[in-house]
């Protein structure tokens, strides 16, 4: 087999049910669902640092955040400059690489190692009129970001070249304007909201999502999860208000803004589908699609606060479309880590995954086997930093099995009492905190291993 094209793209904050194929009850993303409907959808695929910046840095390298060191949203500008990126691998192995989008690890929009094409811009950027570093220099743009974006991809695609392509386009939708400075701090009074292009701004006024079991009132998750008693507390201050008023976070209004925000983001997946019909390469080119991390729509009294271990934040969108290996209609239950993308293409490309790697190949899951030594569980690490700042010293590690999660707040309680253990099983909505169930004593034993198990794994020397 030739070697293929690769298409990533990336959706910052989409959450695994954020478009058709995914299950929202009345967003239209047709084009979206057909990478699912023509390839494989990965229904267990998670993130195991639910934050832009760690998350991205682990797709690029296939390591946990532990390992690469981009544990924050802080501007590690330098640090980003010496990722073990796949793409500097594709590169060896003869590909053309572009980088369209947004990168947000450190805050400089300037080109990164392993590129021959670069579009970005600093920070989260703007959602309209922003301005760009292409290729070295920035340049101010006029439209609408995702329009802007989806333009450059169809001219990098559109290209003669003789080399195989590597495609890694990454949308600030759904993610509202934001400031955040360099130590990680957001500007809360420069929160510019979700803003749809114009075009879509109605589409989907009147619609409703429905009530989940889990969206519950702060009073009664701390019930279950008394971890969450003092950040409900600090969230009732001036500055937590004005940031969540900002994104009308918990309301019908921003799960139908993130929706109409998505059709442009849509409308960019049926035009790189239709150029590489155009081009004849869309059968040698392999597609996938994902977020960077979960999102909260008031499940567990949560909203913006992304970062945490429940499934609306660790579990993501994931659907790979690529006719040579792929079943159509394909749906997948296994465990998948994003740090699996970077062996994948890697091996698709010819290569040999470096020993840095830790995600796994998914061209066995592709090809429609199971390995016998597949993963039975990963490893779920977040460190305490000071963007929301209703959020104080939040450190935990997770575990997550096919039926389990275990939850250790690092520095919140003395002995454990303040952990949680969910049977996801019994309970898919996570309302019942096992952790002092004498009935699951066993369980809660063996997952603590195991997360003793995962946690110098993920360091690795």
């Amino acid at each position: 087999m030739k070697q293929p094209n690769f298409i990533v793209v990336l959706v910052d904050d989409l959450r695994c049910d954020e478009f058709g194929a995914g299950g929202h009850p009345y967003m239209k993303t047709p084009h979206i669902d057909r990478l699912a409907e023509e390839g494989a959808l990965f229904e267990r695929a998670f993130h195991t640092t639910p934050i832009c910046s760690p998350n991205r840095a682990s797709i690029m390298t296939g390591q946990y955040a532990s390992r690469h060191g981009i544990i924050d949203n802080v501007a590690r500008d330098a640090m980003s400059h010496r990722l073990a990126n796949y793409h500097g691998e594709l590169q060896k192995l003869g590909y053309e690489t572009a980088h369209i989008g947004k990168w947000h690890m450190g805050n400089d929009g300037k080109p990164r190692p392993g590129y021959d094409h670069w579009i970005s811009f600093d920070g989260h950027g703007r959602i309209e009129n922003p301005k760009l570093n292409i290729n070295g220099a920035y340049e101010q743009r006029s439209g609408y970001i995702t329009d802007l974006l989806n333009g450059f991809a169809i001219e990098f695609l559109e290209r003669r070249r003789s080399k195989p392509f590597a495609l890694f386009l990454a949308h600030k939708a759904v993610h509202p304007d934001a400031f955040q400075a360099a130590d990680g701090t957001l500007d809360m009074a420069n929160q510019g909201g979700y803003l749809p292009a114009e075009r879509h701004r109605d589409l989907y006024k009147g619609s409703v999502f429905p009530r989940l079991p889990n969206m519950l009132p702060a009073a009664q998750v701390v019930k279950q999860k008394p971890v969450w008693a003092e950040p409900f507390q600090l969230r009732q201050s001036e500055k937590a208000r004005v940031l969540l008023e900002s994104i009308h976070a918990g309301t019908q209004e921003e799960i139908r803004l993130r929706a109409a925000m998505m059709a442009s983001v849509d409308e960019g997946v049926g035009m790189l589908l239709e150029a590489l019909e155009r081009k004849g390469e869309l059968e040698r080119t392999l597609i996938v699609f994902l977020g960077d991390n979960g999102y909260f729509f008031g499940e567990h009294g949560l909203g913006p606060e992304r970062r945490f271990a429940y499934e609306a934040g660790i579990r993501s969108p994931f659907a790979v479309r690529f006719p040579p290996l792929v079943k159509a209609g394909a749906n997948r239950r296994e465990l998948v880590i994003c740090q699996d993308i970077a062996p994948t293409l890697v091996e698709l490309a010819g290569g040999k995954p470096g020993a840095q790697i830790q995600g796994a190949s998914l061209v066995p899951l592709l090809a429609g086997r199971k390995p016998r030594a597949w993963r039975k569980s990963f490893l779920i690490e977040y460190w305490a930093e000071q963007a929301l700042p209703w959020l104080v010293g939040m450190t935990y590690k997770a575990v997550r099995t096919e039926r389990y999660k275990y939850i250790h707040w690092v520095n919140r309680g003395r002995s454990g009492e303040l952990d949680e253990l969910y049977d996801l099983d019994q309970d898919p909505w996570e309302l019942k905190n096992r952790i002092s169930s004498a009935a699951h004593a066993r369980v809660r034993a063996r997952l603590r291993r195991e997360l003793q198990r995962l946690v110098p794994e993920a360091l690795d020397l």
